[in-house]
């Protein structure tokens, strides 16, 4: 009996060397490459009026992504979120939201239309090759650059290319409104640089407010101190973030003060700022055996031996000392308020 194999080289000869498809139709005995598809024209192809007609759709939609986006701006201004006041939380989050996401959505779906009725739509083949820097290969990249402008239309079609550019100028725009509202309105080195803390203010426990004998801090002990008063205040925690403290006491033979500063501290206790010179975390971890004061947030260390100066981490000044001495009564109080802003360095400042 004759190999029923013998004839497979005659059948290979009568397929396709490439299928550019990849699809091919199973018959008893090879498969047979269709080819492409007959190219359908899509109506903007077919009529001028109804290109015209897409091509506005297209443009429309860039404009209501512009339009959105101003609006979100314009809501954001007019209808500002009012503390305490839940009606305004909500009314400036669903019209702010509104505006972003017809902002987004019109870039979208214009996109997505122009793509789908006016850009060219055509079966490709790619072939894999290897790329090199060469002159023939930047010459190449600059055809489909061109054939990619011919395809899309980008070039001639002006108010598709206007209104798209129109777009995504507007649209990061309510971003940067909302993130710049973020950031003090004043000079936030000014609003850092006075606290609540003054000449005669006493040093009090955080949170209970009670005030804070020099007898009552003990070697190694740590309080987290407030200025007295500070919970009457209707905007106790804007002021509290500003003037925490941390209160310490040291053998004095421990401290190394530095001139103009002998005074500062009363008999070993010190008290310095509580807010990290980072980014304004709260320093609130102490060694006792090394005297170093850390920062949770990102691992800052500074040696309360030489007046809180960084030893470690990314803090690049050390925390403000408060000058505090006692009363008649032996109570401990302020001398007068920080000698420099408080807070984060990411401002200019002088170190």
């Amino acid at each position: 009996m004759a190999d029923q194999g013998t004839g497979s080289g005659t059948d290979v000869e009568k397929y396709d060397a490439a299928v550019p498809t990849g699809t091919g139709i199973v018959t008893s005995d090879r498969i047979e490459n269709p080819g492409f598809e007959p190219v359908r024209l899509r109506v903007s192809e077919l009529d001028p009026k109804k290109d015209k007609a897409n091509e506005r759709r297209v443009a429309l939609m860039f404009g209501l992504s512009m339009i959105g986006s101003a609006g979100a701006i314009a809501a954001y201004i007019i209808f500002p979120i009012v503390p305490g006041d839940p009606g305004s939380v909500r009314t400036n989050t669903f019209l702010l939201g509104l505006g972003l996401a017809l902002g987004l959505f019109g870039i979208g779906f214009g996109a997505v239309h122009w793509a789908k009725s006016l850009m060219d739509g055509h079966d490709l083949v790619e072939f894999r090759h290897g790329t090199r820097g060469s002159d023939a290969t930047r010459a190449k990249a600059a055809e489909v650059f061109h054939l990619g402008n011919k395809e899309s239309g980008i070039g001639r079609r002006h108010l598709i290319r206007n209104t798209l550019i129109g777009a995504l100028v507007f649209f990061p725009l309510p971003g940067i409104v909302v993130f710049r509202d973020l950031a003090p309105a004043a000079d936030p080195n000014q609003l850092l640089k006075f606290t609540m803390w003054k000449k005669g203010t006493r040093l009090t426990k955080d949170p209970s407010g009670v005030p804070i004998k020099a007898s009552d801090v003990t070697l190694g002990s740590v309080f987290h101190v407030i200025p007295d008063g500070l919970n009457d205040l209707p905007d106790k925690l804007e002021q509290k973030a500003k003037a925490a403290v941390l209160l310490m006491r040291l053998k004095p033979e421990d401290l190394h003060v530095s001139k103009g500063r002998e005074s500062w501290n009363y008999q070993g206790i010190i008290a310095y700022s509580k807010i990290c010179t980072h980014v304004g975390c709260p320093v609130a971890l102490y060694e006792q055996q090394t005297h170093h004061l850390l920062c949770p947030c990102h691992q800052s260390t500074f040696d309360i031996t030489h007046e809180a100066e960084v030893i470690f981490g990314p803090a690049n000044r050390p925390l403000p000392q408060l000058p505090i001495t006692i009363d008649s009564e032996g109570y401990l109080v302020a001398q007068s308020d920080f000698h420099e802003p408080v807070g984060p360095s990411f401002w200019e400042r002088k170190h």
